[in-house]
């Protein structure tokens, strides 16, 4: 794979629990490996109770900052539908969503499919919108992985300019063995998404 020519800026929304810092830290990870000079930043809500979180990701040649700026987004990674609209302040025309299709219910939460149909209607063809959390628990019996699952996703689908190795080589390094094989098998369940 080719070198980006300019930086790539992710920002990953979801909630407390779901393993964004962790996915965060596999992306960054596996950019280093690449090559790439990389920054990372965290955004807490209430995590531990569920409460928003969000993460930003920018690699490249040279970064200077690892805050995304507002519209800047190449990728909106969501790990949650709702924190996912939540964050396109960060979107320009460009930006690509990739979505779990997954709603953590709250009281006053728009609904699944108004939230699907807003999502559609704002990216159109460039919103990825996938049923991680029920594939992952249903085909693997473990929801948190869906984060690698987008994320193989996303390497698919060549949304996310890194290698399926360098990946790999990142989730080796940054979570503990006993749960590799679990991630790498999420991973690969990817590659059935068209």
């Amino acid at each position: 794979m080719k070198k980006i020519k300019k930086n790539f800026n992710i920002i990953i929304a979801g909630v407390g629990g779901q393993g964004l810092i962790t996915l965060t830290r596999i992306i960054a990870q596996a950019a280093l490996i690449e090559g790439y000079d990389v920054k990372t930043s965290e955004l807490h809500g209430l995590s531990q109770r569920g409460g928003s979180v969000q993460t930003h990701i920018r690699f490249g040649n040279k970064v200077y900052s690892p805050l995304v700026p507002f519209g800047k987004a190449d990728l909106i990674l969501g790990l949650e539908i709702t924190e996912s609209l939540r964050n396109i302040n960060f979107a320009n025309k460009k930006t690509i969503i990739l979505a779990n299709k997954n709603q953590i219910f709250y009281q006053g939460a728009p609904s699944l499919e108004k939230i699907t149909r807003e999502l559609k209607r704002i990216f159109k063809n460039k919103a990825h919108l996938i049923p991680a959390s029920e594939t992952c628990q249903k085909e693997l019996g473990k929801e948190i992985v869906s984060g690698i699952y987008l994320l193989g996703v996303g390497i698919v689908k060549k949304i996310i300019p890194l290698r399926e190795k360098s990946i790999l080589l990142a989730i080796k390094e940054v979570v503990p063995q006993k749960y590799f094989e679990i991630n790498k098998k999420a991973l690969e369940l990817a590659k059935l998404v068209r």
